[in-house]
């Protein structure tokens, strides 16, 4: 897909949809070591804090991806066209561990234009992020009874916080 690079303050999101709806794939690791993983996220935010650009990402720690997002710095969101929505599923409910998910999902890594982790030729909007900080969920901080139903496992989430270093993306999203 063909992509133009968009000045952060010039970036057009529908931002309840980027995350509920269309999704978005969150990879971490390098590409050029082959030493990388990706899952679906729909949870998170992104606007200004620190007065940087940020987005902010939750990963449980029984998931795969949390071994990468950990040891690396940096990291890419991406969303896709809805023609993608298969392979976003796909790699939302299996795990890396199990196998090349990845490949499996039919989508095609590429290299990423300031950060380690791969974007996707399919993508139509690429945030490159470096990691900022960190902090567990603590459950006796949350406020309303119907957060702590999302953890019946006790599974809470780590909050990642990444600087938006580059965003590439389809002319629709950019203003």
């Amino acid at each position: 897909m063909s992509r133009i690079s968009i000045p952060v303050e010039r970036l057009v999101v529908k931002p309840m949809a980027l995350w509920d709806v269309q999704n978005l794939l969150l990879t971490s690791g390098d590409l050029a070591a082959g030493s990388y993983n990706a899952m679906t996220v729909g949870w998170g935010s992104l606007g200004w804090m620190w007065r940087m650009p940020f987005v902010q990402v939750v990963v449980r720690p029984v998931r795969y991806t949390y071994e990468f997002i950990e040891r690396y710095p940096t990291f890419t969101l991406c969303a896709f066209p809805p023609a993608c929505r298969p392979a976003l599923q796909l790699l939302g409910t299996r795990s890396g561990r199990d196998g090349d998910k990845i490949a499996a999902s039919g989508l095609t890594p590429e290299a990423a234009e300031t950060v380690a982790a791969p974007a996707y030729a399919q993508a139509e909007l690429v945030l490159e992020c470096r990691k900022l900080y960190w902090h567990d969920f603590e459950p006796d901080h949350f406020l309303d009874e119907r957060i702590a139903r999302v953890y019946p496992r006790l599974d809470y989430h780590r909050v990642y916080y990444g600087e938006v270093l580059a965003a590439w993306g389809a002319p629709i999203y950019a203003a």
